[in-house]
């Protein structure tokens, strides 16, 4: 759902290298699986801006963590950009990796959970 938030991103920061992470969720488990993680070469000498714009559980973003801490990431020069965030997926991020940094727009106890539809227009 990070692909929500590229464009902007390519907006204002024309040649950045954007890598791209597949995560899917069990629906019934809630589970995240990595399906698909490709990254510039050099990515464990960079900082790294992790895009995901619905934090409800923070179990994806977990996910993708780890696959990048796996490619030589550390957590330290990773900055999880999301537009919305329940604090239980905050805490749930910070107590798995405390030197990540958050940056959202809205903390609330209940993500709304229209964006993909709307924005991808599947509703």
């Amino acid at each position: 759902s990070g692909e929500a938030m590229e464009q902007g991103l390519r907006d204002c920061c024309r040649s950045i290298r954007i890598g791209k992470i597949l995560i899917q969720s069990d629906e019934e488990t809630q589970r995240a699986k990595v399906y698909y993680a490709k990254f510039p070469p050099d990515i464990y000498r960079r900082k790294v801006l992790l895009m995901y714009p619905i934090l409800s559980t923070g179990n994806t973003v977990i996910e993708a963590v780890k696959v990048l801490v796996e490619h030589g990431v550390q957590p330290s020069v990773i900055i999880l950009l999301s537009l919305f965030s329940t604090p239980h997926g905050a805490k749930s991020i910070i107590q798995e990796f405390p030197e990540i940094t958050i940056l959202t727009t809205e903390v609330h106890p209940v993500a709304p959970t229209h964006f993909g539809q709307k924005y991808f227009g599947t509703d």
